[in-house]
């Protein structure tokens, strides 16, 4: 059973959370660093896909996706007992910019090594897609804790996207040419009348007008046909 028949099972084990740290815009000397808030079965540093994910005390919350609304920002917060994240911070204006990357996988997965009788079921294939995002800002930093905001690439950066005009049913891409990629013969005029005259061959810009020179497949539509839905 693969991993996304796991999710779908009655007991599909314990989800197994790790993260990696890139300071490597930085020039750091330990490019990445590899954190894991527990230890395996050998009361040891988990092992995954390799890569050993040195135990650390850390809690990360909100990496939840949502249909609507803002974008999310997870809180990152880590342990600053010995002084390692404050040194960080100092070192490289409170990681700003630094890459998080969140990996999952199901403790049946995980590498032989972290158990006792080896693990016959060991997959480093089998995992959830990566969640990646990058340090936003510095929230809170004492002796115990440090806490650290999240955001997706473009949400640091401050993209907009679409990086372009939103119009419901208009394509602006130039008939036949770049993103439009059409080649085939005469279809329609630009009223979407049926025509095989080639000086009659006009595309109206609509989504019906696409569809007519793309029945079936991928259309390469170049409006957002779904702001219509939006007041």
């Amino acid at each position: 059973m693969t991993i996304r028949g796991d999710i779908q099972s009655l007991s599909p084990g314990a989800v197994i959370e790790l993260f990696q740290l890139d300071l490597s815009r930085f020039g750091a000397s330990v490019p990445i660093v590899c954190f894991h808030a527990g230890t395996n079965e050998l009361d040891s540093d988990v092992v995954w896909q390799g890569t050993t994910y040195q135990r650390y005390p850390l809690q990360a919350t909100g990496f939840e996706w949502k249909g609507q609304g803002t974008l999310p920002r997870p809180h990152f917060v880590v342990s600053n007992v010995t002084g390692i994240m404050s040194a960080l911070c100092r070192l490289y204006r409170d990681m700003v910019g630094a890459k998080v990357v969140r990996k999952r996988t199901l403790l049946r997965y995980l590498d032989a090594v972290n158990f006792t009788d080896g693990n016959p079921y060991a997959d480093p294939g089998e995992s959830f897609p990566d969640d990646v995002f990058f340090i936003n800002q510095k929230v809170r930093e004492d002796n115990a804790t440090l806490e650290l905001e999240l955001a997706v690439a473009f949400d640091v950066e401050g993209v907009q996207l679409p990086r372009r005009q939103v119009v419901c049913n208009s394509c602006p891409w130039k008939y036949r040419g770049d993103g439009c990629g059409y080649a085939g013969g005469p279809v329609a005029d630009v009223n979407d009348n049926p025509t095989s005259d080639a000086s009659k061959d006009q595309c109206g810009k609509r989504l019906a007008s696409c569809k007519l020179r793309f029945p079936t497949g991928t259309m390469p539509y170049g409006g957002f046909p779904g702001a219509g839905q939006y007041r």
